[in-house]
C-alpha cells in the first residue's frame, strides 16, 4: 500500500528530475544524458542517506521511481517550450522538491530507529544532496556552497518536524509543516535575498 510518505517521495522526484532535466538541457545535453541528470538529481540525496543508514537504496529495489523519471522526461520534451518560456520554472521546481524531500528523509531516519539530531541531518542530506550531484555533474558550483539560503532552509524543516513529534501532534501535520516551512523559507530567501555570511580571502 502506497503511503503519505510514499506520496511524497514520488512527488518530490518528480520535482527533482524536472529540475535536473531543465538544467541539463540548457547546458545542450542530449535526452539519454538529461535522463541521467534527472535521475541523480532525483535519486542522488536518498541514495546517499540510505548508505549512511545501512539500507539498501531505495531505487534499487522499487522501479517505479525510474518510472516517475521517465514520465519527467517525457512531460519536459512534450512541453519543452513552455518550460524555456517560464523562468521560475527551475527554481518552483528545485524548491519544492527540497521541502518534499527533507520531510521524507526525517521520516526514513526516525522509522530506521535513529534519533531526532540523526534525522534532522538526514532529511538536510537528503533535500540537499541531490541538488549537489546534479551541480558537479553540470560542472557548476553546488548551490550549497554559495551564499544562498538552501540547507539551512532544510534544516530548519527538520527542527519544526522534530519539535512537532515532541509535541506530540499528528505525523501528517509534522510533515506538512516540516516541507510548508522549507519551502517557504526558500522563496522568501531568493525573493528578500537573503545570503548566508560569506568568507573572503585576505588581500
Amino acid at each position: 500500500m502506497i503511503t503519505f510518505v510514499d506520496l511524497i517521495d514520488y512527488f518530490g522526484t518528480f520535482a527533482f528530475a524536472i529540475s535536473g532535466i531543465r538544467l541539463a538541457s540548457h547546458k545542450e545535453f542530449d535526452v539519454f544524458g538529461a535522463f541521467i541528470v534527472g535521475m541523480a538529481t532525483a535519486v542522488g540525496g536518498g541514495t546517499v542517506r540510505d548508505v549512511m543508514l545501512h539500507q539498501s537504496p531505495f531505487w534499487m529495489t522499487q522501479w517505479s521511481y525510474f518510472l516517475v523519471g521517465f514520465l519527467a522526461l517525457l512531460l519536459y520534451v512534450s512541453f519543452r517550450h513552455l518550460f524555456v518560456k517560464i523562468d521560475l520554472t527551475i527554481f518552483l521546481f528545485d524548491t519544492i522538491g527540497l521541502g518534499l524531500f527533507t520531510v521524507v528523509g526525517f521520516q526514513k531516519t526516525i522509522d530506521a530507529g535513529f534519533q531526532h539530531w540523526v534525522a534532522i541531518l538526514m532529511g538536510m542530506l537528503t533535500g540537499a544532496a541531490g541538488g549537489v550531484i546534479r551541480d558537479v555533474l553540470l560542472n557548476e558550483i553546488p548551490i550549497i556552497f554559495r551564499s544562498e539560503i538552501y540547507a539551512m532552509a532544510c534544516f530548519t524543516g527538520g527542527i519544526v518536524f522534530s519539535v512537532c513529534l515532541l509535541l506530540g501532534l499528528p505525523n501528517w501535520v509534522a510533515q506538512v509543516l516540516c516541507g510548508s516551512v522549507v519551502i517557504v523559507i526558500r522563496l522568501l530567501a531568493v525573493r528578500n535575498h537573503w545570503q548566508l555570511p560569506t568568507l573572503h580571502k585576505d588581500d
